[in-house]
């Protein structure tokens, strides 16, 4: 079977070979004669036809494949879990309930068979036409993988939310029960195909492959000269050689040595070890005079320097005396909009616009035709990523063109000289890794009696009268002398 997932692409995946065996008992539980029989059953106050209990599928799986009940309770949960039988009360539930639970059999156009692989395009009129019903209401992985597939299919969204519009319209017009069975039809279907987090996925088929497992055709001659071509190809292919990869690895951990807290340690000291919060001080997010050691670090690279608030904070004072700042006000727009509140995407996109794209806006940036069309394009129907394309260029405008400059500039050598070099306090001295300190432990129940001993010995050696211990001796000893009367 071809399984097209949401974030692998277009792959062939091989077929699971039970599934043949599954569809042909679905053939004979429809048998009009020797196969469960379906009725009209209400569920609420629509009347289903073509209905059955999950007792009648556990009777006859009982009664015609002579399993103990605890292998036909598994196998009816195949049965739902497969998408092959799906509830009409609980379409969220996919299990079998043996009891007046009602459920229908799913058309074999849904079935997870070859022919009709899962498209991320039929997904996407799936969870439009949703949105359009419930009016935006959906569940949160619906809602990450409806922005996923914007950014995704953007290019032909238009087609997806007319697909949606007119499905919804035309479910309108057929009747109430056929509405509802076709809705749990769906859902049941899109639970099997896109598994929601924390839920099993049962068509989960492996390693993807770059040809079809189950094509079953004889190779030509045509056939082997094309594999030899593409064989031949692979081979003269460019690759990186190990030596250079390797290389690449130590130089970069030669770079980043000095400002690795495990390898290098922490200045002026490990506020886990020492419970010294002077380190955090020194890197807040926007302390007013950052360290050496982060100030350097800019210099690394530009996303180290991007990434960095305080980073960004000093560049932003370059721009501005370049008559750029708009550029990074941009970036950080784009960023807010991409990790802000799902509910003012749309708000700020279009404020975005007017702020930096709009023709004579007031921070108007520079952008090539092509990444303007597109990003123009994409606004119709806004969502997270809709200004990637611009945000990219923007990025990698700073990176090639200010910020070679920035690091030659008075503003990055003032922040540079005046940096904080912190020193390092004090420690005392532990046998143990990573300094850490030892706490006297608690005495063992047999030490604490043997110095119980000790002092009740201690106790007894000390001096006492003597004049009072004998005569404690003579009163004991005329006691016995005298004769009871």
């Amino acid at each position: 079977m071809t399984v097209t997932r949401l974030d692998q692409g277009q792959r062939h995946r091989p077929r699971m070979a039970f599934l043949k065996k599954i569809e042909a008992l679905m053939m004979e539980m429809q048998n009009p004669d020797t196969g469960i029989k379906t009725e009209m059953q209400r569920v609420m106050v629509t009347n289903i036809p073509h209905a059955m209990a999950g007792n009648d599928i556990l009777q006859w799986i009982l009664q015609h494949l002579q399993v103990t009940q605890e292998e036909a309770l598994h196998l009816g949960d195949l049965f739902v879990k497969y998408g092959y039988i799906y509830p009409l009360q609980e379409p969220k539930n996919l299990t079998l309930k043996t009891d007046g639970s009602l459920y229908r059999f799913q058309t074999p156009y849904f079935w997870p068979a070859q022919k009709w692989p899962a498209d991320d395009t039929d997904y996407a009129i799936y969870l439009a036409k949703k949105n359009i019903k419930r009016k935006g209401v959906l569940e949160e992985y619906e809602k990450e993988h409806y922005n996923m597939l914007n950014q995704k299919i953007n290019y032909k969204w238009d087609f997806v939310i007319m697909q949606a519009k007119e499905q919804y319209k035309a479910g309108k017009e057929r009747k109430k029960e056929d509405r509802y069975a076709l809705d749990c039809q769906e859902r049941a279907y899109w639970l099997v195909n896109r598994t929601p987090p924390g839920m099993l996925d049962v068509l989960e088929y492996g390693l993807d492959r770059v040809t079809d497992p189950n094509e079953n055709k004889k190779k030509t001659l045509d056939v082997y000269r094309r594999e030899i071509m593409y064989y031949q190809q692979a081979i003269m292919k460019t690759r990186v050689k190990s030596s250079v990869s390797l290389g690449g690895l130590v130089k970069y951990s030669e770079q980043f040595l000095s400002n690795d807290p495990i390898l290098s340690g922490c200045l002026p000291s490990n506020p886990w070890i020492t419970d010294d919060p002077e380190f955090w001080d020194l890197n807040a997010k926007l302390v007013e005079i950052p360290t050496r050691m982060r100030v350097e670090r800019w210099a690394f690279n530009f996303s180290e320097l991007i990434r960095d608030p305080k980073g960004r904070q000093n560049f932003q004072l370059f721009l501005k005396k370049e008559f750029s700042g708009e550029n990074l006000g941009f970036w950080e727009a784009c960023e807010d909009l991409k990790y802000g509140d799902q509910s003012k995407v749309k708000e700020k996109a279009e404020e975005i616009y007017k702020l930096f794209l709009a023709p004579g806006a007031r921070r108007w940036i520079n952008i090539d035709g092509t990444t303007m069309g597109i990003t123009v394009k994409g606004l119709k129907h806004p969502h997270r990523y809709v200004l990637d394309a611009a945000q990219t260029h923007i990025y990698m405008l700073m990176k090639k063109d200010s910020y070679g400059r920035y690091l030659k500039s008075p503003i990055y050598k003032e922040m540079l000289a005046k940096a904080v070099v912190p020193q390092q306090t004090v420690k005392k001295s532990s046998p143990f890794l990573f300094g850490r300190r030892t706490l006297p432990s608690s005495p063992s129940p047999i030490i604490l009696r043997q110095r119980e001993e000790e002092a009740k010995a201690r106790e007894a050696a000390t001096t006492v009268d003597i004049t009072q211990v004998m005569s404690k001796l003579d009163r004991r000893s005329q006691l016995k002398a005298d004769p009871p009367k």
